[in-house]
Parts: structure tokens; C-alpha cells; sequence
């Protein structure tokens, strides 16, 4: 019996994954496997929320495959010396593996192939399953990628991209194989307490529900911080339980100004993984530096602090990072308010905030979150390196109701309107009945010594 392996990584889905189709239509059985690897862990990655969504994810493939007359296999450790074991187990000749762009992807490919070649099996790597345009496909004349979107995007639109698959109806997988159990979901003070559910099945809701009554308006609503109206996939493009090059060819038919406005964050997305594949240092490194002498997380460890609880005294970066505790999640808008707040009103290093996002989101990976964080601190791929969001008037611009502050500042909800954004202006007696901290910078000040520090003003 001809069997085929595949290593389930950042791809936790049937529909539309090429991978498995493709070891289902050259083999008589197929081994479905993921590894619980141990260098992803000792790395920091597997933070409490990520992995409560990822057991989900994983029971929910499990079940899918269940009904489909397979199972999925998990196993534990290094994930070449697992894949190799298993391999052998099934003597399977083929391992099938989806695309990855990172540093890790690629030293984790390059040892899966040379392990498996050396036992006289082949490895099968599979592009545009975890992005629409792979890195690589589209690149300007004089460089190996793009350092500015609009360009990178004109040249995204025009790329073919592949159809999308169906899922299997009959998956057929070896008694011999074993593993272990799927693991649970747990909970805890360190799993935020409105994280979303994982899996497949949650994320095709979402997408059906979205479709429907969302995407028309993506590009009016999608900044409005009170409406909540953006789509909440990124957890599910994280663990790849949607597929990216189907919501691009759903969206494209779908058609309008909403459609249009969100295949182009799609692109965002595809744009920050070919920087990152070009330039793997960008993960820790300033993309392109300011010569910065950033506050260090000890030099201000009070702001800091108050950042990361939500206690700065402005109210719409203190509702967006409680946002961020209680849900693993943080509307996009108020991720750049926040990380504007942080790097550059009070000056402290771009890569604090950048690991505090990596602890608490849910959708947090290397590509999105380090990019996007320089980008708002001016060392990534931003054409106006020094722009400061003002956390008020950005606040009264998307939340001009102040209905998302007093959602997630409850100190606040007995202000009406726009007064949400300003309590400091109340009477003194007043202001002390709130329970609400008193601004921990003024604007002014910190702006001054933005631009003296980016040697914009003497």
C-alpha cells in the first residue's frame, strides 16, 4: 500500500489545502499529522492564548477528519526526528508540507528534507497555502523584494492565482500509526477570558456570517472602533483554518469597494512575509534605522507599565489594551494608536510593545506583528517615519461617540459623548470620583521629545 504523509504546521484546515490533496490523489493512504514542537515552545511562541486556540483548532481538525473516516495524528518533540519516526511507522514514501517563509520555516525544511532524503523519501513542499503570493513571486528590478506596498500591491493584483480545492470527502488513514491525545483547551488567569473559539468549523461561521452582512462595508466601517466591524480573521489566517487564496477569489467575486478594501489588507499581510523572507533580521532589528536611543523597558518601567494595564490616563489607548487582555485580540486601528502611544509618545523601544502584543494576541506572528510595529515606529516600511498619532484626536476621529472607550473603561461610562476622551477636563472633585488615572505624559512634552530625539528640532 502506497502511503503519504502530511505535516500539518500553520495550515489547520480541509478546504482548500493543497497539501493533502495532492497525498491523497498519488497514495492509498494518507498519515494527517502535526507535531507539538518543542523548539516553538522554547522559543515563547506557544503563549498561553495561542495555545488554547491551537488545541482547539487541532480537535476540530480531528473531528473533521473523523468524518471523514481518518483521524489525525499528534505527536511531540523535535518535529524532524517525529516526522522521520512516523515516516517509517506508515513507510510512507512521500511528506507533504505546506509553504513557510520564515527563518524557522526554512531551517525546519531544509533538515525535514535532508532527514528524509537520507531514508530514501521525498519532500514536497506546497506554495500559496498560507499566503495568496508567495515571496518571491513578484519582485521589483533591482531588488530580491518590495520595500514599499504600493508598488509590492500593483504587481500582487496581477499575479494568477491558483483555485482554490474542495475538501476531501474520504480520508483513509493507517491502524498502525498512533499518537497521542488531541490536547484540551485549558484555562486560566493566563488565557484571556474572551478568546474566541478555534477551529475550521468556527472560522467558515465566521466567514459565511461576515459575507453576508460585513463585507460590503469593510472599507467604510473597518476603522470604526465603536462598530466592531472588521472580519476577526487574522487568528484564523494565523493557524490557517481559512484559507487566504479563497477569501481572495470570494472576495474578488464578490466585488465593491468593501470587497476591493479587503483583498488589499490581505495583500498588507502578504507584503510584511516576502520583507520578512527577504530580510529575517527584521524581526529583531530595525528594518531601517533612525539611529533611535529608545527608553529602555527598565528606564521606563512605569509607563510601561501603565501601558500594559491600561492605565496611561487616555482613554482610548487604556480601553484598547484592556481590549487586547480580555479578548487575545485588538481591533486594528487601536493597534496603531497604541503602538504609536508606546514608541514614539513615550519613546520607549518598538520591541517591548512588539513582545507584549506577542504574549497576548491570538493572531500574533512575526510578519504581522514586528512589521506593523515598525512600521508605527518608523523603522520598517512607512514613508513618514516620524508622523505621531495623537491618541485624542485619533480617539474622537474613530470612536467620536466615545462608545468603544466606555465599553472597555468602565470608569468612564457615566460621560456622555466625546467627553469620554478627555476626563481630565472635569472639575477636579469630579475627576477624583472617577477611580481613573491622571495622564502619565503630556502630548506636548512627549512630541518635543519625539522630535528631538529623531533630530527634527533643536
Amino acid at each position: 500500500m502506497h502511503v503519504s504523509l502530511v505535516l500539518f504546521t500553520s495550515d489547520l484546515r480541509l478546504y482548500d489545502h493543497p497539501p493533502l490533496r495532492a497525498a491523497l490523489a498519488s497514495a492509498d493512504a494518507v498519515v494527517p499529522l502535526f507535531v507539538r514542537d518543542r523548539a516553538v515552545e522554547a522559543a515563547g511562541f506557544a503563549t498561553p492564548n495561542r495555545t488554547a486556540f491551537l488545541a482547539d483548532c487541532l480537535a476540530d481538525l480531528d473531528a473533521a477528519l473523523r468524518d471523514r473516516g481518518g483521524r489525525l495524528v499528534v505527536r511531540s518533540g523535535d518535529v524532524v526526528r517525529e516526522v522521520c519516526r512516523v515516516a517509517a511507522e506508515a513507510d510512507a514514501r512521500e511528506v507533504h508540507l505546506a509553504d513557510g517563509y520564515g527563518r524557522y520555516a526554512a531551517y525546519r525544511e531544509e533538515r525535514l528534507r535532508a532527514a528524509l532524503e537520507a531514508e530514501g523519501r521525498r519532500l514536497v513542499v506546497h506554495d500559496a497555502v498560507t499566503v495568496a503570493v508567495p515571496p518571491g513571486e513578484v519582485t521589483p528590478t533591482a531588488s530580491d523584494h518590495f520595500a514599499v506596498f504600493t508598488p509590492y500591491h500593483r504587481k500582487w493584483e496581477r499575479v494568477p492565482l491558483r483555485p482554490a480545492v474542495g475538501a476531501p470527502r474520504r480520508v483513509r488513514v493507517p491502524d498502525a500509526v498512533g499518537g497521542e491525545d488531541i490536547p484540551g483547551r485549558g484555562t486560566g488567569a493566563d488565557v484571556s477570558p474572551g478568546l474566541p473559539a478555534g477551529g475550521e468549523r468556527a472560522a467558515r461561521a465566521r466567514l459565511t456570517a461576515y459575507w453576508r452582512g460585513g463585507l460590503a462595508a469593510y472599507g467604510d466601517t473597518r476603522d470604526d472602533l465603536a462598530a466592531d466591524a472588521t472580519s476577526r480573521f487574522s487568528a484564523h489566517l494565523h493557524f490557517g483554518t481559512l484559507s487566504p487564496v479563497e477569501l481572495v477569489h470570494r472576495a474578488r467575486r464578490h466585488g465593491g469597494p468593501g470587497a476591493e478594501a479587503f483583498v488589499r489588507q490581505l495583500a498588507w499581510r502578504d507584503f510584511h512575509r516576502q520583507v520578512l523572507a527577504a530580510r529575517p533580521a527584521a524581526a529583531r532589528a530595525d528594518y531601517r534605522t533612525q539611529h533611535d536611543h529608545w527608553r529602555t523597558e527598565r528606564a521606563a518601567a512605569d509607563d510601561v507599565d501603565a501601558w500594559r494595564a491600561g492605565r496611561t490616563g487616555y482613554p482610548v489607548v487604556d480601553a484598547a489594551m484592556r481590549q487586547l487582555r480580555h479578548e487575545g485580540w485588538m481591533h486594528n486601528r487601536a493597534r496603531l494608536l497604541t503602538a504609536s502611544f508606546l514608541a514614539k509618545t513615550l519613546y520607549v523601544d518598538w520591541r517591548v510593545g512588539a513582545a507584549h502584543f506577542l504574549r497576548w494576541l491570538v493572531d500574533g506572528d512575526l510578519a504581522n506583528n514586528q512589521l506593523n510595529w515598525q512600521w508605527v515606529a518608523g523603522t520598517g516600511t512607512d514613508s513618514r517615519p516620524n508622523r505621531v498619532l495623537n491618541p485624542v484626536t485619533q480617539g474622537k476621529k474613530y470612536d467620536p461617540d466615545g462608545t468603544y472607550v466606555r465599553r472597555w473603561v468602565p470608569e468612564l461610562a457615566g460621560l456622555a459623548g466625546p467627553a469620554a476622551h478627555e476626563p481630565w477636563r472635569l472639575p477636579a472633585r469630579d475627576r477624583a470620583a472617577l477611580g481613573y488615572p491622571d495622564r502619565i505624559v503630556d502630548l506636548a512634552e512627549a512630541l518635543d521629545r519625539f522630535r528631538r530625539a529623531r533630530g527634527k528640532q533643536p
